[in-house]
C-alpha cells in the first residue's frame, strides 16, 4: 500500500436501492456499477451486492456497497436487517408506472419503522426512473415533487437504460452523506450519456426470443 493510501483510506458508505419489482433497481445497480444494461428483466430474489470505488474532492476516496433489494421483500422477514446500516437510500420508482410510485409509501414506511430507535433517518433519495420514456409518464413531475418535500427526500430522474444522470445521482449521495459540496466542474465530469441500443420486435418475434441472461459481475447474492 503506498503512503497516499495509508493516509486516504476509503470510506465506506453503504447505499440501499428501495422499490416495486421492475422499476430498473437492477438495471440501475448494474448501469452504475458495471457500466452495462440489461435488456431482459430478470427479477431479483432477496439481494444483490455491488461494490463501486469512487474519488470525491479533497482525494476523498469512497467506496460504495450498493445494495439491491428485491421488490418482493417488501413486508419479509429480510427487509430490515437489508436497510439496517445504510447511510444512504434510493427510492426507486418507473415513471410509466403510477403505482409504483404509490408503493412508495409502504416502503418509506419500512424504512422508519427500522430507524425509528435511532431517531434519525438516512440520506433519502427520490428517485424517477426510465426518463427515456418521458413520453409514457404517468406520474406527474409536481407528484414527485411533493412527494420529496414531504418526506425530506433529494429528487432525482435517472434512466438506467441510457445511463443519463446515474452517476451524477450516486456522486451526489455520497457527497451529500459525507457533507462534501461538488462543483460544477465536479458535475459535469460526471454528465456522461451512455448511448443504449434500443431493439424492436414484433410480438410475435418478441415471444419467439431465446431468454437470454448477461453475465453479471455481483459480488454476492443473499436469499
Amino acid at each position: 500500500m503506498s503512503d497516499s493510501e495509508e493516509e486516504n483510506p476509503d470510506r465506506q458508505l453503504k447505499i440501499v436501492i428501495m422499490g416495486d419489482g421492475a422499476s430498473g433497481k437492477t438495471s440501475l445497480a448494474t448501469r452504475y456499477s458495471q457500466e452495462h444494461f440489461g435488456k431482459q428483466y430478470k427479477q431479483t430474489i432477496g439481494l444483490d451486492f455491488f461494490l463501486k470505488h469512487i474519488t470525491l474532492p479533497g482525494d476523498t476516496h469512497v467506496t460504495l456497497q450498493v445494495w439491491d433489494i428485491g421488490g418482493q421483500t417488501l413486508g419479509g422477514k429480510m427487509l430490515d436487517k437489508y436497510i439496517y446500516g445504510s447511510q444512504g437510500i434510493l427510492m426507486v420508482y418507473d415513471i410509466t408506472n403510477y403505482p409504483s410510485f404509490e408503493n412508495l409509501e409502504d416502503w418509506y414506511t419500512a424504512i422508519k419503522k427500522v430507524f425509528e430507535s435511532e431517531g434519525k433517518l438516512p440520506h433519502i433519495a427520490l428517485v424517477g426512473n426510465k426518463i427515456d420514456l418521458e413520453h409514457m409518464r404517468t406520474v406527474k413531475l409536481d407528484k414527485h415533487q411533493r412527494f420529496a418535500q414531504e418526506h425530506s427526500m433529494s429528487s432525482h430522474f435517472v434512466s438506467a437504460k441510457t445511463g443519463d444522470s446515474v452517476s451524477i445521482l450516486f456522486q451526489k449521495m455520497a457527497a451529500e452523506i459525507l457533507g462534501i459540496k461538488l462543483t460544477r466542474p465536479d458535475l459535469e465530469k460526471e454528465q456522461r450519456i451512455v448511448k443504449a441500443e434500443i431493439v424492436s420486435y414484433s410480438a410475435k418475434e418478441a415471444s419467439a426470443q431465446p431468454s437470454v441472461q448477461q453475465p453479471r459481475s455481483t459480488f454476492c447474492a443473499l436469499q
